[in-house]
């Protein structure tokens, strides 16, 4: 089971260029144990092709530079690249990888707190837009309840916390 928070993000290139250009920098993440993989998904949507198609990681990596397994305790409620509303926006003649990710860094640190009698009181990703309306705010706290992350209280004051901003 994933101790450490779980994040995600899809990001696009032109062609196939993960393997040249991502692969080795996502390789250096796991190795440096800072992060475990616990989705890598591919899509494409080729030129003059209006479908996007799912695309195997030995297709975008032939080198195998990112050694990846699904996990067997990977948690419930992972996102899947194939649901991807995202997606939509992908450019001909371009690819898209879903990365999904568990901080390990961060697990020792949670542990020396607790252990020292404290407790994690918050843990929030900074919108790298600087910001996020209410109602995405809100899609996010049910997902993380739904997917068994928060309790009913953590998620009732959170919600309250929400909308009092």
């Amino acid at each position: 089971m994933a101790v450490g928070p779980v994040e995600y993000l899809v990001v696009t290139f032109p062609g196939g260029r993960f393997a040249d250009a991502i692969a080795p920098v996502l390789a250096d993440a796991v190795a440096s144990e800072a992060v475990r993989i616990l989705d890598l998904a591919f899509a494409r949507r080729a030129a003059g092709g209006s479908a996007v198609e799912r695309v195997e990681l030995r297709e975008m990596d032939p080198q195998g530079l990112v050694a990846f397994d699904p996990p067997d305790d990977r948690p419930a409620g992972l996102p899947l690249i194939t649901d991807l509303d995202v997606l939509e926006r992908l450019p001909e003649d371009s690819s898209a990888a879903l990365i999904v990710w568990e901080d390990l860094w961060s697990v020792p640190l949670t542990r020396a707190v607790e252990a020292a009698g404290g407790r994690l009181l918050a843990h929030e990703r900074v919108p790298a837009d600087g910001g996020d309306d209410v109602i995405t705010l809100l899609e996010r706290l049910a997902d993380l309840k739904q997917r068994g992350v928060l309790t009913d209280a953590e998620f009732a004051a959170q919600k309250t916390r929400i909308l009092a901003d």
